[in-house]
């Protein structure tokens, strides 16, 4: 992998082709990270910097180089790592500012977060100025509601909730104007369920995935949860998502008292708005706590699929193991690693099954 450090001011300053080990993982509704292991040189702290940002030409994602640690050996000389985060880390940086209320259509209630958070704040030293919102014309997000209330909460944590409880993907990625494009996306289907894409196979059977892992965990798994909001005693206001019956029930209480009905400037949510407020913090509470299937594998991509040609993060794509283990899932996250041994690319897949919990 070729790699293109860039200043602040997101000038090219360097190419680095030459690494003892890279790893650079990008994630569908996450941040991505990288760590890069060289031998130092009297020169490499003058482009490697804190802040500086990194390229890669295998993804469209861009990191920041947050740390630095140099470290001294007799034997094998002086070497540097370097890691740091993808841009969507910066929304990290800003939280909720007081109470906000977000009701209808969800690309429009997170452009609302982002332009008072980070584009266009009523403080003006919270703004970044290059820093816009790229709206998606996908149904797929145009068509998503929402209904919840914020007050202090950080902003990416938001974002990042919101995102994986509707099994969408955001990003910021540079553009030739040198600025953070926030865009939310879907990931396309490759399954067998579809007759509009190409089919995507991992599989032993196509000799396309190796050395994989399958886990299948309930131990972390609520079915329901019961969620107080505001009010004291036999006053606080409740509700409930999800259900289950007998053994198959497994109950979580979610504390919702930070969401109020007094919304300001004398507006008040009505009772049925005040439970879509208090339902949308259940279900996000549920997200957390599914049961996990996590299917992981290294791909072998000189072989029938190539990532960025013939699928991408967020897609949904078919997967099966050498025990018979086969079904439909959505790649979450994509690991490219190199070094003296050669690359590779691990994704990380999340089932279908496993979403629509």
């Amino acid at each position: 992998m070729e790699l293109t450090v860039l200043n602040t001011n997101l000038d090219a300053v360097s190419i680095i082709d030459v690494y003892e080990s890279f790893i650079w993982t990008d994630r569908y509704y996450a941040c991505g990270d990288f760590e890069l292991y060289t031998s130092m040189t009297d020169t490499i702290l003058k482009y490697i910097r804190q802040d500086y940002y990194v390229q890669n030409r295998d993804s469209e994602h861009v990191m920041i180089i947050e740390k630095l640690r140099i470290t001294s050996d007799a034997e094998d000389g002086n070497h540097i790592t370097v890691t740091g985060r993808s841009l969507e880390s910066i929304l990290d940086r800003r939280i909720v500012w007081g109470q906000k209320t977000i009701s209808g259509n969800l690309q429009n209630g997170i452009r609302t977060l982002l332009n008072e958070n980070v584009i266009s704040p009523s403080d003006s030293s919270r703004k970044i100025s290059n820093f816009i919102f790229e709206a998606s014309t996908d149904p797929a997000i145009t068509s998503l509601k929402i209904d919840a209330q914020y007050t202090g909460d950080n902003l990416y944590d938001v974002i990042s909730k919101i995102c994986s409880e509707r099994s969408i993907g955001f990003k910021v990625t540079l553009n030739d104007n040198k600025q953070f494009v926030f865009k939310l996306y879907a990931g396309a289907d490759r399954s067998y369920d579809q007759e509009i894409n190409p089919y995507v196979i991992f599989s032993p059977k196509f000799e396309n995935i190796i050395n994989s892992n399958y886990v299948e965990s309930k131990s972390a798994l609520k079915t329901v949860t019961l969620i107080g909001g505001e009010g004291e005693g036999s006053a606080r206001r409740y509700t409930t998502v999800g259900g289950g019956n007998g053994l198959n029930r497994r109950e979580l209480f979610t504390d919702a008292r930070d969401i109020s009905s007094d919304v300001g400037n004398g507006v008040t949510l009505t009772n049925a708005e005040y439970i879509a407020q208090l339902q949308q913090r259940g279900r996000e509470k549920l997200a957390e706590n599914t049961d996990v299937t996590s299917f992981e594998g290294q791909v072998e991509t000189t072989v029938m699929f190539k990532y960025g040609e013939d699928f991408f993060n967020g897609d949904v794509v078919q997967i099966a193991n050498e025990y018979g283990h086969e079904t439909k899932a959505r790649i979450v996250e994509i690991v490219m690693s190199e070094d003296e041994e050669g690359s590779s690319v691990y994704p990380t897949f999340k089932t279908i099954e496993q979403e629509a919990v």
